[in-house]
């Protein structure tokens, strides 16, 4: 099963856990909430642990893939993209900082201002899962090789295949080094 169809199967399980849960006693309210930011706090301390990790490694290694053309730009070439092992996984790392960060602002909006709690329960489990699923910590962290699903430049694994991913082939990378140059003339 991809990464988002087991986030959405999670998900749902533990939306159904969720409504079996009492919110309204404020003890378990503030466990929940415990929970919460305990699990917020391990991610983002595993993220930066990770990009230690990578600095410590220092792998310049060059990196060449060109990205995917983004259809909504109406693009129809994608970018060729030139960068370093280091660089890259440190970049992907900030991804998933930023991703968790934005999490936390948005559960700070729903369960400070609108009131929900249950997105906090939801928000816990899920966040473990995807510190689990991230590429990077799973390299460096884990001492998983980095070949398979785990070789540079990362799939983005669009819900069922929707999103393309970056093209590492010679042929691919000729073409977009023609096309930089056709512009550069």
């Amino acid at each position: 099963m991809n990464g988002a169809a087991s986030n959405l199967v999670i998900s749902l399980v533990a939306m159904q856990a969720a409504r079996k849960i009492d919110f309204n006693d404020p003890q378990i309210l503030m466990f929940v909430r415990i929970a919460y930011v305990s699990v917020q706090t391990i991610i983002l301390a595993a993220y930066y642990y990770t990009s230690i990790k990578i600095k410590q490694k220092n792998d310049m290694t060059v990196l060449k893939y060109v990205e995917p053309a983004n259809p909504m730009a109406g693009k129809e070439d994608g970018q060729l993209v030139t960068t370093t092992v280091k660089d890259y996984d440190l970049s992907e790392t900030s991804k998933l900082i930023r991703g968790a960060l934005i999490g936390v602002a948005m559960m700070a909006f729903m369960h400070g201002y609108m009131r929900y709690t249950q997105p906090l329960f939801v928000q816990a489990l899920m966040g473990l899962k995807n510190l689990y699923d991230a590429k990077p910590v799973a390299i460096h962290i884990l001492g998983k090789p980095a070949e398979g699903d785990l070789k540079r430049p990362f799939k983005t694994g669009g819900f069922m295949g929707a999103a393309a991913d970056p093209q590492t082939d010679k042929a691919a990378i000729d073409q977009a080094e023609k096309h930089v140059a056709k512009k550069e003339d």
